[in-house]
């Protein structure tokens, strides 16, 4: 049977997050339209669909035939898990973009899909807002259900497109913080503010001797302590001085006695100035080792 260019297929009533983000991948990456989404278990439309996701029991990337249902696939990955490694493998996404893709949201939905999702108490996670989408009258007509399919499909591709401009910024700021490595001093300093903590530790960063950030924030400058590793990305190197803790204003130009102080984070991990001059001074006074 002929299939339909760039058309998608998978099944009909309550949807889950992995087949709407496996639609939202194959449409951010521009293989299928949104109007050619057909939901439905009728196999002789299904057939017709160029891409098949979570329906029809096959799994086979050369068919373009992605479902986890069967019994004779016993892996890990949902429909999404399984269009992220068909991107990868034919080449419209490198091995560094699978992984990021992967540990930044395909891998919740897949746990989330196949149980494994830890359900956490309070936490609500993407899969839970793909899921807040499904029409709340579990009596709802198929039109019902296949409009709010299309809400979440294009709150998927949206959250998918803002994560892939995010990630290229970081990736096209790599170079910057590189070059501010080099120095291999007890701190990196940036002449306007970037993201860079994730290309620190992509660059060796956990064993530079850097303790500290300095770099603008919005008109007044942050100092922030690094981390030991990304892993424990809320924790620091050297953290600020515990008189500092929590103090604002005139009570944190007081204790430090910089002229410049705005405010200290209870944490300890971060702490903002206005001016570089006072953000160089606060640093001085914590690398020398006082109260650390």
């Amino acid at each position: 049977m002929e299939k339909i260019p760039r058309s998608f297929g998978t099944h009909d009533g309550t949807f889950h997050a992995d087949e709407v983000t496996a639609c939202a991948l194959l449409d951010l990456f521009d293989l299928i339209d949104a109007s050619k989404i057909k939901r439905t278990r009728d196999q002789a439309l299904l057939d017709r669909c160029e891409f098949v996701c979570d329906v029809g029991g096959v799994y086979s990337p050369a068919d373009k035939l992605f479902d986890h249902h069967q019994v004779d696939y016993e892996g890990p990955l949902s429909s999404a898990g399984m269009v992220l490694l068909y991107l990868r493998d034919c080449g419209k996404i490198s091995d560094q973009e699978y992984a990021f893709y992967n540990k930044s949201l395909i891998m919740g939905v897949d746990a989330h899909d196949n149980g494994l999702d830890p359900m956490i108490p309070g936490l609500c996670s993407y899969s839970n807002l793909i899921s807040n989408f499904t029409p709340i009258n579990q009596e709802s007509s198929p039109e019902t259900q296949d409009s709010t399919f299309m809400e979440a499909f294009y709150f998927a591709r949206d959250h998918l497109s803002r994560l892939t401009r995010r990630h290229q910024y970081v990736v096209a700021c790599k170079e910057i913080v590189a070059k501010i490595m080099e120095a291999k001093k007890g701190y990196l300093y940036f002449d306007h503010s970037i993201p860079w903590m994730e290309s620190f530790f992509e660059l060796n960063g956990i064993v530079h001797p850097a303790k500290f950030v300095i770099m603008p924030s919005g008109n007044h400058w942050k100092l922030r302590g690094i981390p030991p590793s990304m892993e424990n990305s809320m924790k620091v190197r050297v953290p600020l001085p515990v008189e500092w803790a929590g103090l604002l204003d005139e009570d944190l130009k007081r204790v430090s006695g910089i002229p410049g102080a705005v405010f200290c984070h209870k944490g300890r991990f971060i702490s903002v100035w206005e001016t570089l001059d006072d953000a160089m001074r606060a640093l001085d006074y914590v690398l020398k080792g006082q109260h650390v």
